[in-house]
């Protein structure tokens, strides 16, 4: 069965899942739409998108460190004190933390990429692709599919779950959301790493051993 991005769209509007568990749905109901509807239903992820809309002020800041070099603050959020407590919500949190010290992210998600850095980034891949030969006509399809490559690598949601790679963490995030029954949002992070943006000086190999000799 050939599942259509029509049929995946008729499905999100009638759910308000995420994309990715619509087309799934559709794939496991074999294309069928009351099938796939019903699916969604039963793993809760039909009601997220509302889930999703509400305010989630409560929480909890997360700290870890990575064998003394790299270290994260992450704020992740819930609607209620109650969850925050929860267990799930917490290891979920760490599973963020962690995220953030092993990828390296620079944004939570796509829309707090400054569009000069994305307009600077386009033009870099566009050049890119010119200077491979590729032509004119297909090099602004090409940096489309390049942008959406650069925003898996700076923006947190956008990237592969280290424990997981088959799903984005922004899937993960609506899992949790479906299986605790509340909006969650990662709110913001910081992430620090010995010697991060220190011009480190160099010496010649043989000037050092000198030096070392009194020399």
């Amino acid at each position: 069965m050939n599942i259509t991005a029509a049929m995946v769209k008729e499905i999100r509007e009638k759910t308000g899942a995420g994309m990715m568990d619509c087309k799934k749905a559709l794939a496991d109901a074999e294309g069928n739409m009351e099938k796939a509807v019903e699916i969604l239903r039963e793993k809760g992820l039909a009601a997220v998108a509302k889930k999703a809309g509400r305010i989630a002020a409560e929480g909890l800041v997360e700290a870890y460190i990575h064998g003394g070099r790299i270290g994260v603050l992450v704020e992740v959020n819930s609607e209620t004190d109650f969850v925050a407590k929860n267990q799930e919500f917490k290891d979920f949190v760490k599973d963020v933390a962690m995220q953030i010290a092993a990828s390296n992210p620079q944004y939570v998600s796509r829309e707090e990429v400054p569009q000069d850095e994305i307009e600077k980034e386009k033009d870099i891949l566009k050049k890119q692709a010119l200077n491979e030969g590729k032509p004119e006509k297909i090099v602004e399809k090409m940096v489309e599919g390049r942008i959406d490559k650069f925003y898996k690598e700076v923006c947190l949601l956008e990237q592969p779950f280290v424990k997981n790679p088959d799903i984005t963490v922004s899937e993960l995030l609506t899992e949790k959301i479906a299986k605790i029954g509340e909006n969650i949002s990662v709110r913001r992070f910081v992430r620090f790493e010995v010697g991060e943006g220190i011009e480190k000086k160099s010496e010649n190999f043989a000037e050092e051993v000198a030096k070392q000799m009194g020399q």
